[in-house]
């Protein structure tokens, strides 16, 4: 008795769904194209590099510049005439450039079999390595396409990663996992807006919202209910960070950042860690999200000890110039903020931070 090949065996049956047929048969023809087609570009795209490495070294051959931008000319022109214009002068550049932004292939090889070449000429004019590699590492785990790319680029994702990280020091929350602000623009909401609001907005549109907050978030409930002593108090929002294994927890809050937030969220974090966390979770951390975020007086009050950081949330988007002006800023402060942290004695530290628990009127 013959036996079917591995892979193709086949359930014999008295008739032919010929539905079914054709709609295996596509299947089976669009895996194998999407396959190739994958292949194919991460071939090119290595071939790019390679391009770009080779005449790199060329090139430096050379002394003079004006010498070396002949040849290249010269190249691009002949390279034209065979295979068309993805070897036009500008491109050649661009895969020169390529080869010395992105020069461990280690690192390059796996990026390439996710991102096109059309994603890394999106990457090329980033100037610091560190965002080269965050956006790129970020686009392939999330199978952005070169529009979202262009988008969070625009957005300033990483800049906005970097803050958050600068507001920790000897943290229980690890580092890469918020962003501030955050960009909530999107949801479209009016002056004058309450905080039901605003997690309406958001649960309206949760994949945007999971979008912002970037890789591997995980909606699990909202208005969470939590029983004390026989009386219930409500979170606005629970999430799940699939990476990080622990729950988050996330309280939405409109003007600025007070103190008193800190033992809510506290108390919240303590009752998911008591009543809700896995076998095999980490300890949950909180995000508590203001209108203004009184950088200064959370810096002092060091709640990321505690496992919650406090982000800023824009409903509205600055003009372009105005909001990379203000990401700077905010970014430089943060960063002296962090420089300072590091050379405060401990004890000056939690002087500072008693202040704001004592009892004051309200202003």
């Amino acid at each position: 008795m013959k036996k079917a090949k591995k892979g193709l065996a086949v359930q014999k049956t008295a008739f032919i769904d010929e539905s079914q047929l054709f709609e295996r048969v596509v299947e089976i023809v669009e895996s194998r194209k999407s396959r190739a087609a994958a292949h194919i570009n991460h071939e090119s795209t290595l071939m790019f590099w390679e391009v770009g490495l080779y005449v790199n070294s060329a090139i430096l051959d050379f002394k003079r510049a004006a010498y070396g931008k002949k040849i290249l000319s010269e190249l691009a022109t002949k390279l034209m005439e065979r295979y068309g214009r993805n070897f036009a002068e500008r491109n050649i550049y661009r895969m020169m450039q390529f080869a010395e932004q992105f020069p461990d292939m280690e690192i390059l090889s796996p990026l390439a079999t996710k991102l096109s070449w059309s994603h890394f000429i999106e990457l090329l004019p980033i100037k610091t390595e560190e965002a080269r590699l965050y956006y790129a590492q970020d686009a392939a785990q999330r199978n952005y396409g070169t529009k979202e790319l262009r988008h969070q680029i625009a957005r300033k994702a990483y800049e906005r990663r970097e803050i958050a990280n600068a507001e920790l020091s000897e943290s229980a929350i690890p580092f890469n996992v918020f962003k501030d602000p955050y960009l909530l623009d999107l949801f479209g909401l009016k002056d004058n807006f309450l905080e039901a609001d605003l997690e309406k907005a958001i649960l309206s549109d949760i994949e945007a919202f999971i979008l912002e907050f970037g890789h591997g978030f995980s909606f699990v409930e909202r208005q969470k209910r939590m029983i004390l002593d026989g009386e219930d108090i409500v979170l606005d929002l629970l999430f799940y960070h699939r990476v990080l294994k622990r729950l988050i927890a996330i309280e939405l809050k409109l003007g600025k950042f007070k103190a008193e937030y800190f033992g809510q969220m506290s108390l919240y974090l303590k009752w998911l860690d008591r009543y809700e966390r896995q076998p095999g979770e980490e300890a949950p951390i909180g995000l508590i999200l203001c209108a203004t975020a009184s950088r200064e007086k959370i810096e002092l009050m060091e709640l990321d000890k505690s496992g919650i950081a406090v982000a800023e949330y824009w409903t509205a988007m600055p003009p372009k110039a105005e909001f990379e002006r203000k990401i700077r800023e905010i970014l430089s402060q943060a960063k002296e903020r962090l420089a300072r942290r590091k050379m405060l004695p401990s004890g000056d530290v939690q002087r500072e931070i008693d202040y704001f628990y004592e009892p004051k009127d309200e202003e």
